[in-house]
């Protein structure tokens, strides 16, 4: 592990753009910042400022897909945003269009964008405004905890999945398969065991139980007695991970750096807990799919170390993308930091 970039702004999502540059959103600065090359140092070669002046954003994605973007869409906390874009730019050459407003105010604000993988269906996540409000008194959290769904033009807005209290921090669409994936931060107060936070595939008008129900048909005791209709239709999802983990940013390895059996794997940035009696989080773990396209449950620690043995913590994994030379970019808003994970291995 070496350190690729420091001294940064709240660094959240990095995305690898289709020419090779890292893409990162530094969410509280309002920026857009991106990175050319990878020298002998781990640094990079280039850095400039693609954008500034947005509203926390974090979501990033290349539109159309495939190695000919002309399009950067960011997820800022109230509406999506694109920019003109063509390979190599590393300053927008033109203004920012507005594409469709989203659900702000209060609660969970980070936005993730990604794309199908035919272009045709732009997936954007939107955590809930809350803990534990219920939608059907609490007007504010409509079409929150839910990830939506629209054309790349901002239209025909669809809710493509709903209960999934958070996955603002991180939605992936698998390369191989074009299957959904997201990353979720359950709701807290239950206590240090409750609830898992998890990381699913998501199914096409998949409910996951939010905020009446959690991991299949267990009832928030919070609102015992509400939509007892629902509690079969709860999917439980394919990973659980420990309660108040605050699972973010998942990608997919498709690198050639590491070894064979990695790949297809997730990685995915555990932020840490900071509700929880004893920590957890504080890690990038590794889910293997085995080449099978499905997870199985299991998962790995794959770097650790942010939790010093008195407890104290000096990183907090956001975002995890793989570089264009197969290594893995970290980013950490606890250090300010970029971290590279390279494999040397023979």
């Amino acid at each position: 592990m070496d350190l690729f970039a420091t001294g940064l702004n709240n660094p959240r999502t990095i995305r690898t753009a289709p020419n090779g540059d890292a893409f990162l959103a530094e969410s509280e600065a309002g920026d857009i910042r991106v990175f050319r090359g990878i020298g002998s140092d781990s640094k990079p070669q280039q850095a400039d400022v693609f954008a500034s002046g947005l509203k926390r954003p974090y979501g990033i994605a290349f539109y159309p897909p495939g190695n000919d973007p002309k399009w950067v869409y960011i997820g800022d906390t109230d509406a999506v945003l694109r920019f003109p874009y063509q390979n190599g730019d590393m300053k927008a050459r033109g203004a920012a269009e507005h594409i469709v407003d989203l659900p702000a105010g209060g609660g969970h604000w980070t936005r993730s964008v990604q794309f199908s993988n035919d272009g045709k269906r732009m997936f954007v996540s939107v955590g809930s405004g809350s803990n534990v409000d219920d939608p059907d008194t609490h007007p504010g959290e409509k079409n929150r905890a839910d990830i939506l769904s629209f054309n790349p033009d901002g239209s025909d807005l669809k809710v493509y999945a709903y209960g999934i209290r958070n996955s603002g921090g991180g939605i992936a669409v698998d390369p191989k398969t074009g299957v959904l994936w997201c990353s979720t931060n359950e709701r807290d107060a239950l206590g240090d065991n409750l609830v898992p936070d998890y990381i699913t595939h998501v199914q096409e008008g998949g409910f996951y139980g939010w905020p009446w129900w959690y991991m299949g048909g267990h009832q928030d005791p919070r609102l015992t007695g509400t939509h007892p209709e629902l509690k079969d239709k709860v999917i439980t999802p394919d990973v659980v991970l420990q309660p108040h983990n605050a699972s973010l940013g998942i990608s997919f390895y498709e690198g050639k750096q590491f070894p064979k059996q990695f790949d297809g794997d997730i990685f995915a940035a555990e932020h840490g807990s900071w509700n929880k009696s004893v920590r957890v989080g504080y890690e990038v773990i590794r889910i293997p799919r085995h080449q099978t396209g499905k997870a199985s449950g299991e998962y790995e620690d794959f770097l650790t170390g942010f939790v010093l043995p008195d407890g104290q913590v000096w990183g907090r994994p956001v975002s995890v993308e793989v570089a264009q030379d197969g290594s893995l970019l970290v980013s950490d808003d606890g250090s300010n930091s970029i971290w590279r994970v390279s494999y040397t291995g023979k």
